[in-house]
């Protein structure tokens, strides 16, 4: 058992019931500095002088007897070094007598010092000297966003309404469709312009630090925790961007229920309530009802978010606005590398028209300033050979997805069959070129006037 706990991952520190360390793996060596050969058999007090019996969660143990989980924890060992980390404490039985307690630590030094460094950087945003630089700062609004087919006009169309609401929205789309702009767009179009938005991912930290990070923390509400507020209470009277929500914690996402059903939050480690008016806009990359089905997501707090619901369309179901991206990408990024480039060639065109473009929009702007960079300085067009190789593959790519995705049903005649999968096809190619006649046909490689004929057949209007 010694061997196994010695070459664990997470730190293993055991104390007897006097206090005195009886086991001390490499990992928590590593985590809090201190050699084994001068922590066994000592008082643990004398190694670490900030902590006392009532802010070491190995000595609470000792005298309660109750484990504590998952508690943050900041605290100096004897050379002064500064630690965080996140321990479960265990009491140890034998029989019914108490002989003592082990701690499992997972060393979190690092990710709280950033979290600390980017609630003071965004602190300093909120003094008058740094928000005249954040109004120079590129703010997205609707005209900011490209596109002419009918899913993504509809989109923003529930955008625009939400814009001028207070109520809480919930953003679903793929990575790299273009979530963020549209939550800059519904913030700096609406009613609440003029006041903060910030951001948050919720897959960036692990849940003790975002629960503070959100709702601020106490002077002396645990060990390390000094007077600061949180974003909720940065962002009052603005919008607050909850990023990957599906990715918070259950019981962090219970606390933001919460929140938003009373409107007022609690600093961790403080008894007082304060009141905030924050608009939340909540987005995911995984379709919602999935996530609430493998667990990631209360399906409470689903419907709180949920008031106002926007679907923003992969790019390969609106392929009809491929043109248009790449020309405003073009424009973009003449001006970033001093390049004149006019346009994409036939050739290029073709091989994008046919990629089901998995990264969507940020993918084809990579892809797009990828290309222009080795774009000669009398060069207008973009060819194949400014592009990665495999881009040739994009086709057979598109026709491999396309086979996986087929299922084709027998029908009582070979002819049935055949119409049966011609419907198919034709619809789902209709379907992803948001029903543009001239880009479907392209894509099937039929004439126009044939594939109106076959839309009316099969009463595909």
């Amino acid at each position: 058992m010694k061997n196994i706990l010695e070459y664990l991952d997470e730190g293993i520190h055991v104390i007897d019931s006097e206090g005195k360390t009886i086991l001390y793996n490499k990992s928590m060596e590593k985590i809090e500095g201190i050699e084994p050969e001068n922590i066994l058999g000592k008082q643990l007090l004398e190694l670490f002088p900030s902590l006392d019996e009532k802010t070491s969660t190995l000595l609470t143990v000792i005298k309660n007897g109750r484990p504590i989980v998952n508690r943050s924890q900041t605290y100096l060992n004897y050379k002064g070094k500064k630690i965080s980390s996140v321990n479960t404490t265990i009491p140890l039985f034998n029989d019914n007598d108490l002989i003592g307690a082990v701690e499992i630590g997972k060393d979190i030094t690092k990710i709280k010092k950033l979290s600390e460094e980017l609630i003071e950087l965004r602190n300093e945003l909120t003094n008058k000297e740094k928000l005249k630089t954040e109004d120079k700062m590129r703010k997205y609004t609707f005209d900011h966003i490209i596109g002419k087919s009918e899913s993504i006009k509809k989109a923003i169309r529930i955008a625009k309404k939400a814009s001028n609401s207070s109520s809480s929205v919930l953003i679903y789309g793929e990575t790299g469709t273009g979530k963020e702009l549209f939550s800059q767009s519904i913030h700096y179009s609406g009613t609440r312009s003029n006041k903060p938005f910030i951001a948050q991912n919720c897959a960036a930290l692990p849940e003790q630090l975002l629960e503070g990070l959100l709702f601020g923390t106490v002077k002396g509400g645990f060990t390390g925790a000094i007077d600061r507020p949180g974003l909720f209470e940065q962002a009052n009277g603005g919008t607050l961007l909850l990023d990957e929500i599906d990715s918070m914690g259950m019981i962090l996402q219970s606390k933001l229920l919460r929140v938003l059903q009373e409107g007022y939050i609690r600093r961790v480690g403080g008894l007082n309530d304060i009141s905030i008016d924050v608009k939340i806009i909540a987005t995911t990359n995984q379709p919602p009802l999935e996530s609430i089905k493998s667990g990631n997501l209360r399906k409470d707090l689903y419907f709180r978010l949920n008031v106002i619901y926007i679907d923003i369309p992969p790019l390969r179901k609106r392929i009809g606005d491929l043109k248009l991206l790449i020309n405003e990408f073009i424009k973009k990024f003449n001006f970033k590398l001093d390049k004149d480039v006019w346009m994409i060639s036939r050739e290029v065109m073709d091989l994008f028209n046919n990629y089901s473009w998995p990264g969507n929009i940020r993918e084809l702007e990579n892809m797009i300033e990828g290309g222009m960079n080795f774009v000669e300085n009398d060069e207008h067009v973009l060819h194949i050979e400014h592009f990665p190789d495999y881009i040739s593959d994009f086709k057979n790519i598109r026709k491999r997805e396309s086979k996986e995705e087929f299922d084709i049903e027998i029908r009582n005649s070979l002819q049935n069959t055949i119409n049966d999968i011609e419907k198919k096809i034709i619809e789902r190619e209709l379907n992803e070129n948001d029903y543009n006649i001239s880009q479907t046909a392209r894509n099937l490689n039929i004439k126009r006037q044939t594939l109106q004929h076959k839309i009316k057949r099969y009463n595909l209007k």
